[in-house]
């Protein structure tokens, strides 16, 4: 089982990223330990990642709550590098900032005190979130990783919903940088930006939703692409494992590739797909936003990185995709 480059722990390998990365550290010849929630009655389907090219032999499933940290151990035991993607952040529970903030810190830090028991993790990355990055009042106009989100910025200028979930991937990234510096805990951490690709989950991610909403008439939906920056989701895989091999590897690094409005991407998707009714000029001229600040990957790239996708293959894998599985 642990033959080829050794054992990697993947939380949360049901998600949108988690199972493309799955995917990917398959194929690079690791072995995968991945953790699911806790499903007692067997009511989900797993054969997405069942049935991925080398699962037979080398992914190995385990049931893991971020309620009950001790649930984690199995998974990461024998791994030599665990890639934290699981979250309990849900915005439909509408739960305080508080207490969403409380758990979503708590379930990092058991994740990365298993990795101390473990005696075989040497690195954790961490999934943060641009979010964790633009929200304060600097008024520059791109960021780099010396930048962080000011919580009472967001809490005065987002919408509660919104607030306690940028709050809580703010605090938990410095939480996560702060344990492994007490604890001597080799921590890295990955700040994506909006995620567009193909998928291999049977939900429809909701990053590949919103930014399909010209296409699906979502208009309410259109602000949050006024400005937005991207990155394809094998891109943000291939810098997850990236930054777990490097030796160098140290602190945050932004992952995104590109800056677009939405006037581009209706432009990409008429282009691309006349099949589609698409907002007309005049009508995206009216839409009101706030300007978000770019995202600098200048770290990542200087480390060696290079992106191998753009614009127009995060929206050919998406589409694809969505209509394979009858989203569109």
């Amino acid at each position: 089982m642990e033959e080829g480059k050794g054992a990697i722990c993947v939380t949360g390998g049901t998600g949108y990223i988690a199972s493309w990365l799955i995917k990917k550290l398959l194929e690079e010849g690791y072995s995968v330990h991945t953790t699911i929630r806790v499903d007692p009655e067997n009511k989900k389907d797993i054969s997405f990642l069942t049935s991925l090219p080398r699962a037979t032999e080398r992914l190995k499933i385990f049931a893991a709550d971020l309620s009950d940290l001790d649930s984690f151990d199995a998974a990461i035991e024998g791994c030599k590098g665990v890639l934290h993607l699981a979250t309990p952040v849900d915005f439909e529970n509408k739960e305080s900032e508080e207490v969403l903030t409380k758990r979503s810190i708590n379930g990092a830090l058991g994740i990365m005190k298993a990795c101390l028991k473990s005696k075989t993790v040497k690195r954790l990355v961490y999934t943060s979130s641009l979010s964790a990055v633009v929200f304060n009042d600097k008024g520059v106009e791109m960021m780099d990783e010396s930048f962080w989100t000011d919580a009472a910025f967001a809490r005065d200028k987002l919408d509660p919903s919104l607030s306690s979930y940028v709050i809580s991937k703010t605090l938990t990234e410095r939480a996560a940088l702060e344990f492994g510096t007490e604890h001597g805990l080799d921590v890295v951490t990955v700040i994506p930006s909006f995620v567009v690709g193909p998928f291999i989950c049977p939900k429809f991610p909701g990053a590949v939703r919103l930014s399909l909403a010209p296409v699906l008439g979502n208009r309410d939906e259109y602000s949050l692409l006024l400005n937005v920056e991207m990155v394809h989701v094998d891109d943000l895989s291939r810098a997850f494992i990236f930054l777990l091999e490097h030796p160098e590897a140290k602190g945050r690094y932004n992952c995104s590739s590109d800056r677009v409005t939405i006037q581009k991407i209706v432009e990409i998707l008429s282009a691309n797909y006349p099949e589609f009714t698409l907002p007309t000029a005049d009508s995206l001229a009216e839409i009101e936003g706030t300007k978000m600040p770019s995202l600098s990957s200048k770290k990542l790239l200087d480390s060696g990185f290079k992106f191998n996708y753009g614009v127009v293959d995060m929206f050919d894998g998406a589409i694809k995709c969505c209509k394979e599985k009858g989203f569109l």
